[in-house]
């Protein structure tokens, strides 16, 4: 798969956004003055044109992201299910959050809930909530609890995965958070627990090896003030390997 980085948290550009490995591919806009739901769709614009069809990993430095991702590979005729690895739920609206960080709405966004005014630009098309599996979100909120309670969005372990992946094509995102903050330091959000770094590769390689997956999504959600620490730089080769 070809590595495309998109060197933006949210609406804000970051330099450096360095992964550790060369980038196949830089994916940039010139984003307009106003909202950051705006901005962010003017960037998300140009992820889905380079989706396109998927074959592609997408890192950047959220998981708002996974949304342009999500909107390339409809444009091109797919309908993928969504594995969502993540410590953090990121299904917030503005209803639920208390904090207001956009970067906590994108899987509720993904599946038709909240203000829809990003995938209506982007003409994304509502993924199926019983289409979605959650994976090791150890860290919600109580908000997050009652939404996710009352949705078909499956919730599991990294371990039980197996079991429950929806058929047909896969959008697989990662945030590196899901990971112990043990063996990736330095994240944004660290959540206590965790899974290990070999764990998260062999489960991704397993949905790799259905023949499924169309897309990854890197969300290297770790404070990008200088070069790749070599555990960073290490999970992203690993997620590479993974990836066919």
């Amino acid at each position: 798969m070809e590595l495309l980085v998109v060197p933006y948290h949210l609406d804000e550009r970051l330099d450096p956004f360095d992964l550790g490995v060369p980038a196949d591919r830089e994916v940039t806009a010139e984003l307009p003055p106003g909202d950051p739901w705006s901005r962010m769709a003017a960037l998300y614009e140009q992820v889905a044109d380079a989706v396109g069809g998927g074959g592609v990993v997408v890192a950047s430095g959220d998981c708002t992201t996974g949304l342009g991702v999500l909107a390339g590979l409809q444009r091109a005729g797919r309908d993928p299910a969504v594995v969502w690895f993540d410590a953090h739920a990121d299904f917030h609206t503005a209803a639920t959050t208390t904090s207001g960080y956009l970067g906590g709405m994108p899987l509720a966004l993904a599946v038709g809930r909240g203000d829809l005014a990003l995938p209506a630009a982007l003409g994304l098309r509502p993924v199926a909530e019983d289409r979605v599996v959650l994976v090791d979100a150890r860290d919600t909120d109580p908000g997050e609890h009652q939404l996710l309670s009352g949705s078909a969005v499956t919730r599991t372990t990294v371990a039980e995965l197996t079991g429950v992946v929806p058929d047909g094509d896969l959008y697989v995102h990662v945030d590196v958070d899901v990971s112990t903050p043990a063996e990736v330091p330095d994240l944004l959000y660290p959540a206590a627990g965790g899974v290990r770094v070999d764990e998260l590769l062999t489960a991704v390689r397993a949905l790799v090896a259905t023949g499924r997956v169309v897309a990854l999504g890197l969300a290297a959600t770790w404070h990008h003030t200088a070069a790749a620490r070599p555990e960073h730089a290490a999970l992203v080769r690993g997620l590479l390997a993974a990836a066919p």
